[in-house]
């Protein structure tokens, strides 16, 4: 058995005791991150003051975190091999404006260990804003069906801005997926459907056990971040991370 397989034989639901475990390491990374710096946390930083890098609590019992992938194949909110050997792990929500900005100046980056296959990235909506950014997460799940997650993600934070409440309404998300030349009718059907919902509450789920209340939230091959930091925390952590898989 190749070594990348016997990792995925361990990958699966997180059990009760891990996601206590997870929860309570991203609460207290939360916490920390609350106390060195707002930025990143979600709550605009004063002029001038650069964003906090987020030192990871010593935890010697910390659960196997890596247990939240769930490298599915039919994924539609995933992009890259299931059987790449480092994941990274998205809680976001639409209305985040540090969510954007990550989008727009990480994402990037990681998409191109994506392009070589040594890295997968699953998204998860956690919704902490409520009503608008569930919409735009079942949008954004309903242009998935059709193939076009990614190019709806980067519209939805286009220029690595949110967008404003009112251009999350169903009109709007609508009118956006006609833009990317999404089949319509279908679109509107997914978008209202239950299936829609299922997942997307599951996704929101996941995050709120594993502590992801504030956004965004990321676990890179197993390991937690908190909040958008710069473009190479995210890096350091992705070879850090492919350097222990190997």
């Amino acid at each position: 058995m190749s070594t990348r397989t016997h990792r995925r034989t361990r990958r699966g639901w997180v059990t009760p005791v891990a996601v206590a475990g997870v929860a309570a390491l991203l609460v207290a990374l939360v916490v920390a991150l609350t106390r060195t710096g707002p930025e990143a946390a979600g709550e605009p930083a004063p002029a001038g003051d650069a964003p906090a890098v987020i030192e990871e609590p010593q935890q010697s019992d910390q659960p196997d975190l890596t247990s939240a992938e769930r490298r599915d194949p039919d994924d539609p909110l995933a992009a890259g091999p299931v059987d790449a050997p480092v994941t990274l792990i998205v809680f976001s929500d639409y209305q985040c404006p540090f969510c954007a900005r990550w989008s727009h100046e990480t994402l990037p980056l990681m998409m191109e260990h994506v392009e070589t296959g040594d890295l997968r990235i699953e998204w998860r909506d956690v919704n902490v804003f409520g009503p608008a950014s569930e919409r735009a997460a079942r949008a954004s799940y309903a242009a998935a069906l059709q193939g076009k997650f990614w190019e709806y993600h980067d519209a939805l934070f286009s220029g690595g801005e949110k967008r404003a409440e009112a251009e999350l309404s169903v009109v709007a998300l609508t009118a956006l997926a006609g833009e990317l030349g999404l089949d319509l009718e279908q679109f509107g059907t997914d978008l209202e459907s239950s299936a829609a919902a299922t997942q997307i509450d599951r996704n929101a789920q996941l995050g709120l056990d594993m502590g992801a209340f504030s956004t965004p939230v990321f676990l890179m091959g197993g390991e937690p971040l908190v909040g958008a930091q710069p473009s190479q925390v995210f890096v350091d952590a992705f070879e850090q991370a492919l350097a222990a898989a190997e």
